[in-house]
């Protein structure tokens, strides 16, 4: 028993390619979430899951262990995340191992730190939760965001456009850098975001959602500023 930390890095990338190991100021972006993981000194096994040798080598090079490449099946566009840790969860049971606790943490999430892990880990265990992440609030009301219909522009929800910023309830989304779970959440397919769920604030220096070239360059820009 103990803990797991997952990293997916398939191969594929149409919009930034080859992004699991593409440079982000001076080494492979999947090398920060290694780190980190390592760093934590909270896993018994940082792995990498991945379906590219050229990445495995890569991983295996920053500390990660590659005991076995992903399945076609979970290679493509349309494998989920909960699929690719499924599959690793089954495949370590085939060799008699088994873990309390997983953490899928994203190839793509320099910004994740070690302390953060921890963070989250002792929440996890002290409020007896099922799963933790990290959560941005957004920086504009989303009770007062717009819609365009032909053309014509109009309020979401007209009932809240006279509404003061500052009376609003706050809003968050998901930061997309890891999940930590009971690894009972993965066997037997539990939401991850559910009654059982918590999180932790981070702010919006602290995330950055990396889709396009511009998205990098902005995150770079963050992570000097950080």
């Amino acid at each position: 028993m103990g803990n797991l930390a997952i990293i997916p890095a398939r191969g594929g990338s149409k919009r930034i390619p080859r992004k699991n190991i593409k440079s982000f100021l001076g080494k492979p972006i999947i090398a920060y979430s290694i780190e980190n993981a390592i760093n934590s000194n909270l896993f018994d096994e940082v792995m990498v899951s991945t379906d590219d040798q050229e990445i495995a080598e890569i991983a295996k090079s920053f500390g990660a262990k590659v005991p076995f490449l992903r399945s076609e099946r979970n290679a493509n566009d349309e494998a989920t995340t909960f699929e690719v840790l499924n599959e690793v969860i089954a495949e370590y049971a085939k060799q008699g191992k088994y873990f309390d606790y997983t953490c899928c943490l994203y190839a793509t999430a320099p910004f994740t730190s070690a302390n953060r892990l921890n963070q989250a880990f002792s929440k996890i265990t002290g409020n007896k939760l099922k799963s933790i992440f990290p959560v941005v609030e957004f920086s504009f009301p989303i009770q007062r965001a717009l819609k365009i219909d032909n053309g014509i522009v109009n309020f979401v929800n007209p009932e809240e456009k006279n509404s003061r910023s500052q009376d609003l309830e706050k809003r968050y989304h998901d930061a997309g850098q890891f999940y930590f779970m009971k690894t009972s959440v993965i066997t037997e397919g539990e939401e991850i975001v559910g009654n059982s769920a918590g999180t932790i604030v981070i702010s919006e220096l602290e995330a950055q959602d990396i889709d396009s070239e511009t998205d990098w360059s902005l995150a770079e820009l963050k992570f000097r500023l950080k």
